[in-house]
């Protein structure tokens, strides 16, 4: 096969794993959605135990019909990666909880320069010209936002920051794991899937009855509720297994996409802070009403996808 038809094969895998990606995402934020705002289902962690137990159920048939071979992970490998993404979910759910949805998406953003970090610093990865000055634009632009926004809080920051190195941290030993030890992506969900869903579903309920003073146990669970529950660990099987094989090439055009997603969420926040930027139709409120704020629930975090540089220099 010749390098050109490689090239186009290898683009349209990657193609294909970013529309898996971005379908599996979109729809299990909806799902989630629903799930906590209309059915009341706050238990984001208990939630993503759920999500790694049926991810587990997935690897567990595919070993059964031979599409994973045996392959070998040091327990201390294992503990690791679970301790940095068990950490990256708490972290993100909390992130979501105590601060604004435009400050938890800008702290999501941060994670290209953290990961950019650990690379250089643990691979001896060099990046060239414009790559560094892109990246220095996204820092600029998170640095922008944090002053700018209000709403950041001491605890909320700090919250964002585990949140952000933990992702980062996990991402990287993601593609270190698979290298190291020659997994491929079913080969390391199976490894990684079963402790994270034991993990989490032990210690889910109790941090869940931080973050919301509700538990688990006592929760109403209606057929409506338990098909969206359901349907949110399904559609979070392809959620968990495209962050493994979905690799994202780091380069100018890259992070200059996400650069302007950065330069819109200023221009949006200063335009509608300012008198007639942000207008909302008059509507009769009845005397008696009962608010649900969805601000105050946690919602799953959907973890971005990892990605590792294609293009150095």
């Amino acid at each position: 096969m010749s390098s050109a038809s490689k090239g186009d094969r290898k683009a349209a895998l990657d193609a294909a794993s970013w529309l898996f990606n971005v379908v599996t995402s979109v729809g299990i934020i909806l799902v989630n959605k629903a799930l906590m705002a209309r059915y009341g289902f706050t238990f984001a962690t208990t939630l993503t135990g759920l999500h790694f137990a049926t991810t587990t159920l997935m690897t567990t048939v595919l070993k059964w019909l031979g599409y994973i071979q045996s392959s070998h992970l040091p327990l201390s490998e294992l503990i690791k990666f679970v301790i940095f993404s068990n950490f990256s979910i708490v972290g993100m759910n909390v992130s979501l909880m105590w601060n604004s949805v435009g400050f938890y998406q800008i702290a999501k953003l941060s994670m290209i320069p953290v990961s950019c970090f650990l690379e250089v610093v643990l691979d001896n990865v060099r990046y060239s010209r414009d790559t560094k000055l892109s990246i220095s634009l996204v820092l600029l632009g998170v640095a922008v936002c944090t002053v700018t926004d209000v709403s950041v809080n001491a605890k909320g920051f700090i919250a964002a920051l585990v949140a952000v190195w933990c992702t980062a941290l996990q991402q990287y030993y993601v593609h270190f794991l698979q290298r190291q030890y020659s997994l491929g992506s079913f080969n390391l969900l199976g490894h990684t899937a079963p402790a994270q869903a034991a993990s989490l579903l032990l210690c889910g309920p109790f941090v869940d009855y931080w973050l919301t003073s509700k538990r688990v146990d006592s929760y109403a669970f209606g057929l409506a509720s338990t098909f969206f529950i359901v349907l949110s660990c399904t559609i979070a099987v392809g959620t968990n297994l495209s962050q493994f094989i979905c690799i994202e090439g780091l380069n100018l055009q890259v992070v200059l996409g996400m650069s302007l997603a950065i330069v819109g969420m200023i221009w949006y926040g200063n335009a509608s802070s300012k008198p007639g930027g942000k207008e909302r139709p008059s509507l009769s409120i009845p005397t008696t009403t009962t608010t649900t704020t969805t601000k105050s629930q946690p919602e799953y975090a959907v973890l971005p996808v990892s990605s590792e540089p294609e293009q150095k220099a």
